[in-house]
């Protein structure tokens, strides 16, 4: 659960400037770097948290740094503190992290993009001032997810992976210092049914300690509206506001532990009332079907790359509404949890994707070609991979699992599925998460690469998610070709009867590029792909929804298919709407019923 403030339980936000120092030799660890002050150092320098590092500096060799880098700060524990259990809270730290306090080690995380706690308990005192030391390691390996490999050359070592968006590191989200009770609330789950006018609510709490539970379910204006006694059961509401597209109507679930006669948790635990559901090729929200109009998105800024920024995100957000978008793909990984807050409170829909970017050796930095390995074996993605791709699949569901603007699961992005190895990795994967979660559609986001009758997954999705580019990987700058061939494999899709929504499709754009004669790269070929894609998507009647590549312009890795990044973005990497923006909205508007 994230930590919040309640009448029992404090945080203390750590942002800032933290004392910084790369560690290209790997000395570190064996020199003990988190044992004295940082900044004695020769080269140590401030870095705000949260944000990358990489576009921070002037440093190339800072930029495409590989290995570990560590960050420090000190921080006193409050006085209040005495006698409750003491954490630090890690919001995500690309791609693994070891922390210390003092001189002792307090636990390690694998995985960049989800949240991690580690103890301070028996290691720090109300009131004292500690000196706390992350180590933050960009590496990528065949048992990662992502996946990548740290290749020797002839100059050296460099990190080689296979997706195609620059391998951002740092403290990207929040640290926090946060207290809690020793009898405390360990765990809440929600689950929200519909039953006319009346609301559902099916709740479980966990806690340690003895002690006894009792919930309070609020409205919007803070009014008790129901309350039940006991660590699960349903609540009714009556006359129930459900959450909707656009109406992101949020209740709270004030739950109460109480020891001895006295409280000894508070946790409130918001939550939206609605259903999701497949019927058929729809997705049903409420009970009426709901077609998806919006964005693949990044977590990219200019200078800041990966990290944090409520005022660039309030941007991103208001653009999105102007567009007319009612939904998003976090691709290719888990977003800030304060992203996940804003999609609840506004209505806004999120298919909420695991980062298993890049399991694919047909391609590599969006260019199709092999990369010289195999991607399922037992010396590259293995079982070891698997471990690790699960585990991110749980840490996933349990932090999001009471969103309700989240209504369907993304298990990996264009990986590999044409294969018999693919289908023996992914199966249990499938099984996986749909154990954790059987309200929720489960699917993974398919590559040209394996249409329909080569794709060997097909029958694990509950709907199909495609990756498609008619009109610019294929069939380069002939539309009437493209659409002709999109139109034939959409329809080989559609006989399944399923959902489709396509995932990613578009074109790169050089922004104040144009041409009478709509050449590619021009901002009219990117209105004319667009809008010919839209009128090949209007009639399949199995099609519920669209989601161009992508919102803005991003940062990707060196290489000559990109000019300074991804071109293929509606909006600039500044946020500036190209001419497709404008189009889109018109249409966007209109399928949304807005003037």
């Amino acid at each position: 659960m994230r930590p919040q403030d309640s009448p029992t339980r404090e945080t203390k936000r750590l942002d800032g400037r933290w004392h910084f120092l790369a560690d290209p030799a790997g000395a570190g660890r064996a020199e003990r770097w988190f044992a004295t002050p940082l900044q004695a150092r020769d080269g140590v320098e401030e870095m705000p948290v949260p944000a990358s590092y990489n576009d921070l500096t002037t440093r190339p060799d800072l930029r495409d740094h590989i290995g570990e880098v560590w960050y420090q700060r000190e921080v006193r524990i409050p006085r209040g503190w005495a006698g409750e259990r003491i954490l630090l809270r890690l919001e995500s730290a690309t791609h693994r992290a070891t922390v210390w306090v003092g001189e002792t080690e307090l636990g390690s995380h694998e995985g960049g993009y989800l949240p991690f706690d580690v103890d301070l308990t028996d290691h720090a005192r109300a009131g004292e001032l500690v000196r706390v030391s992350v180590a933050v390691d960009n590496r990528l390996t065949w048992q990662s997810i992502p996946p990548g490999v740290v290749e020797d050359t002839d100059a050296g070592p460099r990190q080689r992976y296979w997706h195609d968006f620059f391998n951002y590191a740092g403290l990207h989200r929040s640290v926090w210092l946060h207290s809690l009770p020793q009898t405390r609330i360990e765990d809440i789950t929600v689950l929200p049914d519909l039953d006319g006018d009346t609301g559902l609510v099916d709740y479980a709490v966990e806690h340690s300690g003895q002690g006894s539970v009792s919930v309070q379910v609020l409205d919007a204006s803070g009014a008790v509206v129901a309350s039940d006694d006991g660590a699960a059961g349903v609540i009714r509401i009556a006359g129930v506001h459900p959450w909707e597209v656009g109406e992101g109507y949020q209740y709270t679930l004030r739950v109460t532990l109480s020891s001895d006669g006295e409280v000894a948790d508070v946790y409130d635990q918001r939550f939206g009332v609605r259903t999701v559901a497949i019927e058929g090729a729809q997705i049903l929200l409420n009970g009426e079907p709901v077609y998806l109009t919006g964005f693949g998105m990044h977590e990219d800024h200019v200078a800041r790359g990966k990290g944090y920024d409520d005022a660039s995100w309030k941007l991103d957000f208001e653009l999105l509404d102007w567009i007319g978008a009612n939904s998003l793909r976090t691709s290719h990984y888990p977003y800030a949890e304060d992203v996940m807050d804003y999609a609840d409170a506004h209505g806004i829909l999120v298919i909420d994707e695991a980062p298993a970017v890049g399991l694919n050796m047909a391609i590599g930095g969006g260019i199709f070609g092999g990369q010289g390995y195999t991607t399922f074996s037992p010396d590259t993605a293995n079982e070891a991979t698997r471990a690790n791709h699960a585990q991110v699949l749980t840490e996933l569901y349990q932090r999001d699992k009471n969103r309700p603007s989240v209504i369907v699961w993304s298990i990996a992005n264009e990986p590999e599925s044409d294969t018999d190895a693919s289908y023996d990795y992914f199966a249990p994967l499938f099984a996986h998460m749909r154990s954790l979660d059987s309200r929720r559609p489960v699917g993974y986001v398919n590559v040209m690469l394996s249409p329909y009758g080569k794709d060997k997954l097909a029958g694990l999705c509950d709907l199909y998610m495609l990756n498609r580019y008619y009109g610019w990987y294929v069939d380069s700058g002939d539309l009437d070709n493209a659409m002709l061939h999109l139109r034939d494999e959409l329809g080989q899709w559609a006989q399944d009867g399923k959902p489709i929504l396509m995932t990613e499709y578009g074109a790169d754009t050089l922004a104040g590029l144009h041409s009478l004669d709509g050449a590619t790269w021009s901002e009219e070929y990117q209105q004319d792909l667009l809008e010919a894609t839209h009128a090949v998507f209007d009639e399949v009647e199995e099609f519920v929804g669209e989601h161009i590549w992508n919102f803005a312009d991003f940062q990707t890795t060196k290489g000559i298919m990109r000019v300074d990044g991804n071109k293929k973005g509606v909006f600039t990497r500044d946020r500036r709407p190209k001419a497709a923006a404008h189009r889109v909205r018109e249409r966007w508007t209109r399928i949304r019923g807005r003037a």
